[in-house]
């Protein structure tokens, strides 16, 4: 009998999950598990988000990490509410000090690209505002798991190797020492079925718990990261971190077919989704594989993420307002650029007027859709010494070019990846989902929430079915069950598809929403991952 392998040689199916007193749905079970004990404990939706989230810092780890950032929707007593937890970069860093030091990109690991870390503050002002349950409990599942370890599942497995295989050439930089001594111990990564444990870890956890977040961006936590960052050079600060708070805002939305469909504006890509579903929505879709459908959801989705690119940045930095691109008028005159071939659009100017997871419910109709990340796996590859946090490379999304919107400068926050979605109907929730995966997550968005409104489909069906990823130009890539015919006909159109074998690289979603009559909760986790859901 083999407990490694991963080797699937049948199709697997999975069904629809229901509950009715709360459900969590997310990328390891461990860490759904977790959610659902706080529940149970007298916790509610937003208790059971937060252990869920710092569970999945300790058994997701090759995702993300209490070093990382995140952002929050959260329906809370019949009203919508949005969290930007991202960091910004450090007040002392500037193109010209990172050009200095030889550079003309911001690279992807060491101290250039660490920026605040906003995690813990997102965990501390979510229990704060919300919670019912203190800190320290509900973050105690994933201290446990921290300090008595658990046991590496298939696909944690495959991308932990991964991310060692790309580190090994920094064996030797004593920088990179921590990120060995605490995920690579013995000179290699954990194998499938071995248990990992991380008691650094579980210290780090309980003094967040403790304080209630205090300690990492004022008390001693913060004194050892920025030790650390000075050691090495780089550019992170006492006061970076002690002047660090999130920030509250109002979610921005599109009515999409009689839904609302809710994204945290920007700094984040969340833009970048209802930009698309407000192209698309001028199209009538009456089937889902055909040609055609797939054909307007590329070529709106290009338009779109073209204009992205070009305008999102810090928001109090951005030449369009969010409201600006999402005027109908606007979507419109995107919408007259899709014909029958495929283009490579430019970015348009209209009229002034990118981890892990996780989804939750409790039974009084409270619901939250969280997402958090170290922005490429394990981030900048920095693990500040006995305390097992892992600094994210989020700083490596800034431009280097001054006259670019997204331009580097100090203390400010980068076009950020990482989106939580939401649905509305009639100004009740239906429910949170998100899909993961750097720049195929408005991408992921898109094809999840038309899936389920535009063809009818469950929420596990709407993840389950094969997706497709735009790359740049008229690039797509499709996964090997996309219908083969219809990959021809795209090509026809001008497409250039290309069929890959790497799953992870398509997004990983969950996806609960709870029925308005009864009340019932169902949900949809990911196939792409380790996904699971509990449920009470």
């Amino acid at each position: 009998m083999n407990f490694d392998s991963l080797y699937y040689p049948y199709p697997s199916r999975r069904m629809v999950t229901y509950g009715k007193n709360g459900m969590v749905a997310t990328s390891q079970p461990l860490a759904a598990q977790a959610g659902i004990d706080i529940l149970k404990k007298g916790g509610n939706a937003v208790d059971a988000a937060i252990a869920t989230a710092a569970c999945l810092t300790v058994v997701e780890p090759t995702s993300n990490g209490i070093g990382g950032d995140a952002f929050a929707i959260v329906w809370m007593k019949d009203q919508l509410y949005g969290l930007n937890a991202s960091g910004p970069a450090p007040q002392y860093i500037s193109i010209e000090a990172v050009k200095e030091r030889g550079y003309d990109e911001i690279p992807a690991h060491g101290v250039i690209p660490v920026t605040v870390p906003g995690a813990p503050s997102a965990w501390a002002a979510l229990s704060r505002r919300f919670g019912n349950l203190p800190l320290k409990e509900v973050l105690q599942p994933a201290i446990d798991h921290a300090r008595n370890g658990y046991v590496i599942s298939p696909i944690l497995g495959k991308y932990w190797k991964k991310a060692f295989d790309q580190f090994k050439d920094t064996l030797n930089d004593e920088e990179f020492t921590g990120w060995f001594e605490t995920f690579a111990k013995g000179g290699r990564a954990p194998e499938i079925g071995e248990v990992w444990a991380s008691p650094d870890h579980a210290s780090t956890l309980e003094e967040i718990g403790e304080t209630e977040g205090e300690s990492f961006y004022r008390g001693r936590l913060a004194e050892q990261i920025v030790e650390f960052s000075r050691t090495y050079n780089g550019f992170l600060s006492d006061d970076d971190l002690a002047s660090y708070e999130p920030e509250w805002v109002d979610p921005i939305s599109v009515s999409y077919r009689g839904y609302d469909v809710w994204e945290i504006p920007p700094n984040g890509q969340g833009l970048i989704a209802l930009m698309a579903l407000n192209i698309v929505k001028g199209f009538d879709f009456f089937e889902k594989d055909h040609p055609d459908t797939f054909h307007k959801q590329i070529e709106a989705l290009k338009l779109a993420f073209i204009d992205g690119q070009k305008h999102i940045t810090e928001r109090s930095q951005m030449r369009f307002t969010s409201e600006e691109l999402l005027k109908e008028v606007y979507g419109a005159k995107r919408r007259e650029l899709i014909g029958d071939q495929a283009i490579r659009p430019e970015p348009g100017e209209p009229s002034k007027g990118g981890t892990v997871y996780l989804a939750t419910a409790d039974g009084e109709g409270n619901m939250v859709s969280f997402i958090q990340s170290n922005y490429m796996g394990f981030g900048s590859g920095l693990v500040v010494p006995g305390t097992g946090i892992a600094l994210q490379n989020r700083g490596h999304n800034f431009s280097l070019d001054p006259a670019h919107v997204n331009a580097l400068a100090g203390g400010k926050r980068t076009y950020h990846t990482i989106i939580p979605g939401f649905l509305t109907k009639d100004g009740r929730a239906v429910g949170p989902f998100g899909v993961m995966g750097g720049f195929m997550q408005p991408q992921g968005h898109m094809q999840v929430v038309m899936n389920m409104i535009d063809f009818g489909l469950n929420p596990q069906a709407a993840l389950d079915a094969p997706r497709w990823q735009w790359v740049k130009d008229n690039k797509v890539f499709v996964e090997p069950h996309f219908p083969n015919h219809i990959a021809q006909a795209l090509a026809r159109r001008g497409h250039d598809i290309v069929v890959t074998i790497d799953s992870g690289s398509f997004g990983r979603g969950q996806i609960i929403v709870r029925d308005p009559k009864t009340g019932v909760l169902a949900g949809g986790t990911e196939w792409r991952t380790d996904g699971a859901i509990a449920v009470w």
